[in-house]
């Protein structure tokens, strides 16, 4: 079932709802929505919880306003929370964990985090994108080059190799990539200029919270992750086998962890 609410600034943010437990809001990252994180909440419903996956502003059903925040994301985090009960845990993938992890230390009513793979940059093993690169994400697909925005994101903001870009654009998600270039900036706002770990807020989050990385996924991400946890208060670090960051794929690997997390 699809349902609206509002935030704080009158944007109008789309849920959906799978199952009738303890409710557990599944926030996406860069070029996900609602869609992407249904399987989980299907899992999540069919071991008693209520999974809510929601559309981020300017995806899916929900609203956009002409100026972005990381705050008016929060806010549209509390007007869904309030709608669900007035309290829920919260998992989190990509940018969307750090979204959830600002919340948490935001003071949101979160009963417990679980978060993936947040993609700040902690060591060496691979280059910051320039302070600017939200900018020139918005300057392009302001000119109409949505695939040109989705290439820099991926190559200077993830950093994918050119040929993985190459071959990335002779499939049928590169569309899916492109309908969604103009909320890039929103996902790369949200990480952080340089993707900088930002410890002083993560050290703010009280709620129980669990870090998962994938074992077959990025090193660099698997660090920011185990890097997360070390600062987070109460917070513990597990990897799952076999999985990358393209981990919503596969939601029945994040059962079995996630469930006897929640519980």
């Amino acid at each position: 079932m699809t349902t609206t609410v509002t935030s704080a600034d009158g944007t109008p943010i789309a849920f959906d709802t799978y199952g009738a437990g303890s409710p557990v809001l599944l926030v996406g990252g860069a070029v996900n929505d609602r869609t992407t994180v249904a399987a989980l909440a299907v899992v999540l419903a069919e071991a008693g919880f209520q999974g809510v996956a929601v559309d981020r502003r300017g995806r899916g059903e929900s609203g956009d306003a002409p100026v972005y925040s990381v705050e008016r994301e929060l806010d549209d985090l509390s007007a869904v929370i309030d709608a669900v009960g007035g309290s829920a845990a919260v998992f989190g993938h990509s940018s969307g964990a750090i979204l959830a992890l600002e919340a948490a230390a935001r003071g949101l009513p979160i009963t417990k985090l679980a978060v993936y793979e947040p993609p700040f940059i902690v060591d060496s093993q691979r280059p910051r994108p320039g302070e600017d690169l939200a900018e020139r994400i918005s300057a392009l697909v302001a000119d109409g080059d949505r695939d040109g925005a989705v290439e820099l994101f991926l190559t200077e903001g993830v950093s994918v190799p050119p040929e993985g870009v190459a071959a990335m654009k002779g499939q049928p998600v590169w569309d899916w990539f492109a309908g969604y270039a103009h909320t890039l900036p929103y996902d790369i706002t949200v990480t952080g200029p340089g993707g900088r770990l930002p410890a002083d807020r993560l050290a703010a989050v009280t709620v129980p919270t669990l870090v998962l990385s994938g074992g077959a996924g990025e090193a660099w991400m698997a660090a920011s992750a185990r890097a997360v946890a070390e600062t987070v208060p109460h917070a513990r670090y597990e990897s799952i086998p076999g999985q990358d960051h393209g981990v919503l794929n596969a939601p029945e690997s994040l059962r079995t962890v996630l469930t006897d997390f929640l519980r």
